[in-house]
């Protein structure tokens, strides 16, 4: 693994809308976490694709493409991250010029949704560590959950150390409009615990592999491309591999054909365990059929372990999640916990 060099007081942060854009409403919440970051003690360039929303993109794809592409390069630059995730960031991956970004020195990038689409392709192609976290639209300073309030400081981790998680004791069903409360903070007041989909086990699972994840709308279409391909470059050892998903928008029945389709490519093969998050789309069928059914059917008869309702969610809070670190997973009487070590 390649990992960037650790995030410090000084270093420079560059903010681009690879997918989705920040149009006018927003701006004011987007004026206040670009201001945090520089109360963080960071150094802020804001891209020119970045205030301005129109069918799904912040700009052209040719626009898009060169500022990301000029941001990777850039070696002055120690993390890149967009304001939120999105639809269709997956157009710009056939863009990038991959062989030159060979070249580059690895760079945090950071974010979720959308975001982890070029997350995954940045650190299968190129084998860069990247960072699957808050968004920077929710990484406010009055946010002050431990999972928020630590991103950063795991992100200073240096390359041979580690870091250590526990899962959230509650969340946030529903997120808030920044473009009536741009201040606003999370509402952790739905009670969260981690649990087991597998009846072979029972409440005590451990399990250790590289993680490798995202959403699961676009990820599952990823899977078997040269941008989804965790042994390629990702992980060129023994080490199983413990996947994390998390579901935006797909129904039941959607949800069931995306981890079929996973386990039916071979995805699963050399894993260790696999994470889901809470399901933000949780909207079940006239005839019952949710969800944890489609689970069930898909990933139940795994001979892995298989844990739900985990932080990784379009439902905040949100785990720090490096792509390619290896981890150790525990779940104890309901009581999760993930260390990941930068090896």
């Amino acid at each position: 693994m390649l990992y960037p060099s650790p995030l410090s007081s000084g270093s420079k942060i560059a903010v681009t809308a690879f997918s989705s854009g920040v149009a006018a409403p927003c701006h004011p919440r987007l004026n206040i976490v670009l201001q945090d970051l520089k109360n963080r003690g960071f150094e802020v360039l804001e891209g020119q694709c970045l205030r301005e929303d129109n069918l799904h993109v912040s700009a052209p794809l040719e626009a898009r493409v060169a500022e990301l592409m000029a941001f990777l390069c850039d070696d002055s630059i120690d993390a890149i991250m967009a304001p939120w995730g999105g639809e269709i960031a997956m157009d710009i991956l056939p863009k990038l010029d991959w062989q030159r970004l060979e070249t580059a020195k690895p760079k945090w990038l950071m974010g979720f949704s959308d975001i982890s689409t070029v997350l995954t392709s940045i650190s299968c192609k190129l084998g860069w560590a990247t960072c699957h976290c808050t968004n920077l639209m929710q990484l406010g300073l009055n946010q002050t959950d431990e999972l928020t309030a630590r991103v950063f400081e795991h992100l200073a981790t240096p390359t041979g150390g580690e870091f250590k998680q526990t899962a959230a004791q509650f969340f946030e069903r529903r997120h808030a409009d920044y473009s009536k409360e741009p201040t606003a903070a999370f509402n952790l007041s739905e009670p969260s615990q981690w649990k087991i989909l597998n009846n072979a086990y029972h409440d005590e699972v451990e399990f250790t592999g590289r993680l490798i994840g995202g959403c699961i709308d676009t990820h599952m279409v990823l899977y078997g491309s040269e941008y989804f391909l965790p042994h390629k470059k990702l992980i060129n050892r023994e080490d199983p591999v413990i996947y994390y998903f998390e579901n935006g928008e797909l129904t039941p029945t959607q949800y069931f054909r995306a981890f079929q389709s996973l386990k039916l490519k071979g995805a699963f093969d050399n894993a260790s365990g696999i994470l889901i998050g809470r399901n933000a789309a949780q909207v079940a069928r006239g005839d019952g059929y949710d969800d944890l059914i489609a689970l069930q059917q898909s990933l139940g008869e795994l001979e892995i372990p298989v844990l739900y309702d985990v932080d990784v969610s379009h439902q905040s809070p949100n785990l720090t999640m490096v792509n390619g670190a290896l981890a150790n997973v525990k779940l104890k009487n309901g009581l999760g916990e993930i260390s990941q070590k930068l090896i």
